[in-house]
Formats: structure tokens, sequence, C-alpha cells
């Protein structure tokens, strides 16, 4: 047997043959070019990832009821109940808060002839919040039918059975309402406690009763300001009739 053979048989090795995981390949060192396409991927794959969660979100508020409308809550109201309110906003219960319509559902609670501006907010998870501003009467209209409101803006806006207290009446045509309001609105409030009623008969003949049987004559509803501060200094001296209609000479009569 050579001596070859006998070392096969018996396991044993070449002196300079090299063991087989001396002989294995060294492992590549990742390239610039490996490692760019590494970084692509990831950011792809996070993009794809980032945009999957913003779908999810997307479709979550706008279109489930997840963050819909479960309260209408009301704030600001004196005369009207927030059960009135709440049916004309007509918002319906599950109505995601995104798609909502605050335009719309302020414009119908508008139409409520008391109510003189509301404020629309959305508050997470589910509440719609409608602050109201309730118009204020200045002055009563009395009628057969029941005492008529008018507010600053000379809108008759509500009937009741009883005028409130320290109201004014106003006794006045149509197309004079508005000059009488405009009036009674501008004047001081200490003159203002002292009328009675306001009568007028056209825009430019606006006259207002006072405490004391005393009558202004004002005429229209130019230069507020200044005829009143002549009635004013009238007011000081005996009479009846104040005519400030023209301030320029005023008389006392």
């Amino acid at each position: 047997m050579s001596t070859q053979a006998a070392r096969r048989r018996s396991g044993g090795s070449h002196p300079g043959s090299r063991p087989a995981a001396a002989r294995r390949r060294p492992s590549r060192r990742p390239t610039r070019a490996d490692l760019y396409r590494r970084k692509v991927v990831r950011r792809r794959v996070g993009a794809i990832l980032g945009m999957l969660v913003v779908t999810v979100v997307v479709c979550t508020v706008w279109f489930t009821p997840a963050l819909g409308v479960r309260e209408v809550e009301v704030l600001g109201t004196a005369a009207l109940t927030g059960d009135e309110v709440r049916v004309a906003a007509a918002i319906e219960p599950g109505t995601p808060l995104v798609r909502l319509d605050v335009d719309a559902v302020a414009a119908r609670v508008r139409e409520l002839p008391r109510v003189a501006g509301v404020e629309v907010e959305r508050a997470v998870p589910g509440t719609v919040r409608l602050t109201v501003d309730e118009r204020e009467p200045v002055a009563v209209i009395k009628t057969p039918g029941g005492v008529h409101l008018v507010d600053a803006t000379g809108k008759d806006y509500a009937t009741v059975a009883q005028p409130p207290d320290g109201l004014p009446e106003l006794e006045v045509t149509p197309d004079a309402l508005g000059a009488a309001v405009a009036v009674l609105t501008q004047v001081p409030e200490a003159l203002r406690r002292d009328v009675l009623s306001v009568t007028a008969d056209s825009p430019s003949d606006v006259r207002l009763a006072l405490a004391g049987g005393r009558e202004a004559r004002w005429g229209s509803a130019a230069d507020t300001a200044r005829k009143a501060a002549v009635l004013e200094v009238l007011l000081t001296r005996k009479g009846s009739v104040f005519d400030v209609s023209s301030p320029e000479l005023p008389t006392v009569s």
C-alpha cells in the first residue's frame, strides 16, 4: 500500500493541504451602492407604511362615526331653550365632525327670530358647541294681539303678553320705525331712562315723550349726539316742549 493511500484511509491529510473552513471565501463587505439601495428600500417601506396610517386615520375621521357628533351643547340662551336651538340646528347624530357644515348650521339657528347671532364650534371627540346671542329688546309696540319686542336693529322679533319693565313704547309708522329706534339707541343712557314713548309719523318727525309730561321734538335721526347735548341744557329750563330738530336754533315752549 502506498503512503498516500494509507493517509487517505487513516483520514490524514497532506502536510501542504488546508482545512475546509480555511478554503471558504471570506464574506464580501457591503459596498456603498449596497448601502444606498438598502436605504432607498427602507425609505420606500416607511413611506408606504406612513401612507397606510394616514389613509386609515382619514377614513376613520371622515367616513366613520368614531369622531362623529355625540352631543350638541347650547350656551347663551335666556328666553330660548336648548332643545329649541338643537331642533333648529338639525345636526344629525353621528355626523363626522370634519364633515359638519358649520355655516349651514349657523344659518339654520339664525332663522329663529330671537337669535341675533350664533357661533358654532367643533370640540373633539364628539361635541358641537352652539353659543347663541339672543336679541335684546329696546322698545315695545303694543297691539291687540300682544306686545311686540323690538331690538336695536328695529326688528320686531317676538310677541309677549306683558311688556318688560322700563321699555318705552313705539307709536310709529312702518317707514319711521328705523329712525325712531336709531334715536332711542343713540341718546345717552340718562336721557333714555326718561323716555316713555317714541312717536313718529315719518323718519323726519321723531318725538320723544319724557317723564314729567315733557316732549322732545327730535326731527330726523341725524346729529343725534349734538341734539342730545343741546337738549340736556334745555331741560334745565322751564317748559313742556323742547325742540332740538334744528340744534342750531333750539326752542322751549
